[in-house]
Order: C-alpha cells, then structure tokens, then sequence
C-alpha cells in the first residue's frame, strides 16, 4: 500500500505564484443545477456550509459541501 503524495508548502522566497483555493460555491433555493452522477436538478433546501438538497426528479438527494461534482446553470 502506498500513501498518497502530501501537498507541498508554498514557500515566501519562492519565485512561483503561490498556489490558489477555489471559492467554495454557493447555492441558493430555486437554482437549477447539474450534478455529474444525478444529471440536471433544482435545489430545494440548504444547510449553511453543510448540504444542499437537490430534487433530481426522481429522487431528491442530499449533497454534502464543498460540491465538487455539482454546478449552478
């Protein structure tokens, strides 16, 4: 078994742009979204910084933060 490989830190003196996070996203109720295992769905509840619940149509399914595999349309 092998570990996966540690971030390294970015340091002052470096000459290279340090790297930079991605803003986490932000959802609001009503917004039409597209998830890349469920397809296209309207989110219709949301947990501050925690969840949001999406109704695919078929079902409705809780979304855990930070949403890597969701956007907003």
């Amino acid at each position: 078994m092998t570990k996966p490989a540690a971030s390294k830190r970015h340091l002052p003196t470096s000459p290279f742009k340090a790297p930079t996070t991605p803003a986490p996203k932000h959802f609001a109720v009503g917004d039409q979204v597209t998830h890349d295992v469920h397809g296209l769905g309207r989110v219709v509840g949301i947990e501050d910084g925690i969840a949001a619940l999406v109704n695919f149509g078929s079902e409705q399914v809780r979304i855990l933060s930070p949403y890597t595999k969701m956007t907003k349309l």
